[in-house]
Parts: structure tokens; sequence; C-alpha cells
């Protein structure tokens, strides 16, 4: 790192706010696979969940905490005790651990969401921070709704906490409000205006709602903000956060413009982001930055001479630094236990059972028939279909008549609680006579709200990912199905969707 810059900490709350994206949701074993992935990334901060939302959300940070030890693992925690105590509680194995405490700073907030006077409000985050220092020595304080608060409150708030022993200040544009040149200043206004702020980070979490989130993040970083909270693929509530391999990646081509660096392993960004889009089922956008299968693709003739000729006469980038071409795994059917799972590791994925890596590997098998090549993706949805919920639901066998001038029709044979059962009905296409099928033996009364097929890797031999996602009473799940036959994979998607809505335990966790 270049001495004369200052380091800009990556702070990655996928974990966390990017699972509150409606269905995004990830299991324990599957926050642990991300987690991993961001430490070999060398993420500074991990925020991996918000400890007092459930039981499930506790034993998921507990687990990062245990997991990862060379970034430092931050539970999320409002401004009250018992949230702080159980973020203590599920961080204390962690390597090195820091609580993220927050509460809403700005008029509209603290009037209809809090009903508190904002003397009172001041108090509770003296206090919280205060709380929070008996567990960690890292304490980051936010300010809930900070780009519309007051300013001479804001001064006051951010004083008073720092001097309680918070050593991060975040300025969150929680509702995607802010407009780059404006959030800039604001923080340039802050850092000037609080006596102490020389003894903070700021940080800045911005949200995606006008398409402003990386804009933002780094125009304060250009007025004095040496963190950014962010997400892979830009996955968040809503429109989404900040993308990491967007802010990373416009830190590092425009070193002579910024003036921080990262600590970032940049090759491992695209891996990675294949792995949350693997587990979340929200596939990435073709013409995403960075991160996307057309990000480095050149249509235009005059384009693909010139990149022939002299590279950097329209790539600004190279794609192996950023992990494209190596995500290759020259592996078949006639490959060994070893080998297959040698790659998983270092994949972030470890087997601790030899029965369940038995199931995996049957599965690399039974897929490597199918297919010539097998990359990482592959191997990705191999592991996302193996960690399915108790599944009441499963798929036995699958029979679809589809002719030009006849109605497509679907038979089945569904496995219900070990029970088969079988089932045909008649749709406007063939996944919608799948589909049909399927709920005419499972009556799950819920809404198909989205419906996505996407191919895992290139060729007509490949994986297709398909996401469905369900409604039910107002709780949202996706459900991810993968396999070479798209009717079978959407066949598969729609009933892991349906053993989520089945679960005592919803899979999705946060506020």
């Amino acid at each position: 790192m270049n001495t004369n810059k200052d380091k800009l900490v990556i702070f990655d709350t996928t974990l966390r706010d990017g699972e509150q994206s409606p269905g995004a949701s990830m299991t324990k074993d599957e926050k642990i696979r991300i987690a991993r992935m961001l430490e070999r990334m060398r993420v500074d901060v991990i925020e991996a969940g918000f400890a007092i939302a459930s039981q499930g959300d506790f034993e998921a940070v507990q687990a990062v905490a245990e997991s990862v030890k060379d970034s430092r693992v931050c539970s999320l925690a409002r401004a009250v005790g018992p949230d702080i105590i159980r973020a203590g509680e599920a961080l204390k194995k962690a390597n090195a651990s820091r609580i993220h405490t927050f509460i809403a700073t700005s008029p509209i907030h603290m009037k209809y969401k809090l009903q508190m006077e904002p003397e009172k409000v001041l108090e509770q985050a003296v206090a919280a921070v205060k709380h929070a220092r008996q567990f960690t020595d890292d304490v980051e304080f936010s300010l809930e709704d900070g780009s519309r608060s007051e300013p001479e409150f804001m001064y006051r708030i951010i004083e008073a906490v720092i001097a309680a022993g918070a050593g991060t200040i975040n300025i969150p544009d929680t509702v995607g409000y802010g407009e780059p040149e404006e959030y800039g200043a604001m923080f340039r206004r802050v850092i000037e205006s609080v006596p102490n702020s020389d003894k903070a980070i700021f940080s800045t979490h911005c949200h995606n709602d006008l398409g402003l989130a990386v804009a933002n993040s780094l125009s304060a970083v250009m007025n004095g903000v040496r963190q950014v909270e962010c997400t892979i693929n830009g996955l968040g509530e809503r429109a989404g956060n900040a993308s990491l391999e967007e802010i990373v990646m416009a830190v590092r081509t425009r070193q002579d413009l910024y003036p921080v660096e990262t600590g970032i392993d940049t090759t491992h960004i695209v891996p990675t982001s294949r792995l949350v889009s693997s587990i979340t089922g929200f596939p990435v956008q073709p013409n995403k930055a960075i991160v996307g299968a057309n990000a480095f693709a050149h249509e235009s003739g005059i384009h693909q001479d010139g990149v022939l000729k002299h590279r950097e006469t329209y790539e600004i980038m190279r794609a192996e630094d950023v992990g494209w071409g190596q995500n290759r795994l020259v592996l078949g059917k006639h490959s060994g236990r070893a080998a297959v799972k040698a790659r998983y590791e270092e994949l972030g994925v470890t087997f601790d059972d030899p029965a369940e890596f038995q199931i995996i590997f049957q599965r690399f098998k039974d897929l490597a028939d199918k297919k010539h090549e097998i990359f990482d993706e592959d191997l990705q949805s191999i592991v996302a279909g193996a960690e399915e919920p108790v599944e009441h639901y499963q798929l036995a066998a699958l029979d679809v008549h589809s002719r030009s001038g006849t109605r497509p029709r679907a038979l089945l044979q569904l496995m219900i609680d070990g029970k088969e059962v079988s089932a045909e009905a008649d749709g406007s296409g063939p996944v919608d006579a799948t589909f049909k099928a399927i709920e005419s033996v499972v009556s799950s009364n819920a809404d198909l709200k989205l419906y996505s097929v996407n191919a895992v890797t290139q060729g007509t031999d490949s994986q297709g990912s398909v996401t469905v996602r369900l409604e039910r009473n107002g709780r949202l799940v996706n459900g991810v199905g993968a396999d070479t036959d798209i009717l079978v994979a959407s066949a598969q998607a729609y009933l892991d969707a349906l053993n989520l809505l089945a679960s005592g335990e919803p899979k999705r966790q946060g506020v």
C-alpha cells in the first residue's frame, strides 16, 4: 500500500443489510461460506447480522465470529441494552469484534418513529456506546437517516458519542435521498465542526434508490470519509446498497484521483459475486459493472480492433485483476474425490462430515455425466442445492409434453413427507404446466412473484439456474434450482421455495 495514501476501510454488510433484500435469505452455513470468501478478499470488517433479531441470526453471527480470523466481525444493535448484550454474546469468540449501534437522529424519525425528544436520543446514544465498550474496544455509532438530520444536533451527538468511546461514526443515506455534491459536503462540514472528529473514522452507508449509492460514497471519501459500507453485487433492500466491487475498483483504477487505497485482494471479486448470486438467487445483470457477464465484452468492431492492438484503448481494468478467467475447473467424470474436495476448499467450502461430502461428490459425478466441463459456478450450485431446509417436498420424476399447436402438459411424481404422490396439469407453457401440477397436490396459496432463468456457465450444456420467488401472508422467499434441464430446475426451484415457506423458522432474518 502507498504510504502517502490513507487506508480506506471496507465494511461489508452483505450478510446483514444485503440479506434484507426481499427473499435474499441465507442459512447459517451459507453465511459462513460467504464470510470466508470475504475474509479471503481481505475485507476489513464483516457485518455478520443483527444478533437480537432472532435465534437464527444470533447463531449465524456467532458462527461467523468463530470461523473468521483475519477480518473483524461485527453485529448490528439498536441503542438499547438487550440488543447490545446479545451482540456482545454473539461476538464473544471473535478474533476481532465490533458492535455497530444506531439510533435515528432526523426530526421525522425522532418524532414519528422513536417518539422521543432530541435530548433523550442523545442521552440514549451515549449510554449505548458506553455499554457496548464493555464488550469490545471497537464500537461504531450510526446516525440513522443522518443525511436528513439537523446539522447542529448531528454535531452534538457525534461529539458526545466519540467522547463516550465510539471509534467509527457512520452517517448513512438511509433512504437513498442524497446527492453526491451535497452528501460529500455534509461530511466535510461535520468533520470541520465537531471538535473531536480527529478521534474517529467517519463512515458512509448509502442506499441506491436514485442510483447514486456509489457516487455518494465516493464523494464522501473525497471529503474525509475513511470507511465505506457496501455489499457484494450491491445487494440490499429496495434498490440495494453501494456495490463493493464498484467502490474498490473505482479507487484502484483512479489512483490519480482518490487519496486512499484499500487492502482488498481484487482477484476474489468475481468468485465472491458468483457465490452470493448462487446463494441468494439474485442473478447479476449482464451489464453490471465489474462482475456482469458483459463487463469486459466488446461487440463493436472498432472496439475489438482497438483492444487487440492495445488493451488500454478501451479497457481501463484487466479482467483477470477482478477474478475473470480464474473460475474454470478442468475436472470431469473421471476426477477423484481429492481433487474435487481440494477445489471446494479453495472456494471456502469445507466438509467436516464425510457423509455430507459423499452426497456432494455424487452430485458432482451426476453433473459431470451431463456436462463436459465443470466450472466453479457449477460447484457452488451443487452445494446450494444440497443446503435446502427440511424437505417436505421433493421431486421424484418429471415428464413434460410440449408440442406446437397443443397445450403443454406436465406429469410428475412428488415425495411429500416421504410419501409418493402423482400429479398432472396442463398450462400455457411447459413451466406453467409444471407449477400447476405441483400446486394441484400442494395447494400452497402462495403467489408467484418472480420467475428467472440464467445460465450458470457458458455453452449449450450449461446448467440453467432458476429462481422462483413466492409470497404468502406477506412473507417472501426465493427458491433456487439448477440443472441442465430447465424444466427440472424450475420444478426444483418451486419446491425449494415451498420448503422455505413450510419451514418453521423463517430463513430470512433481520429488520
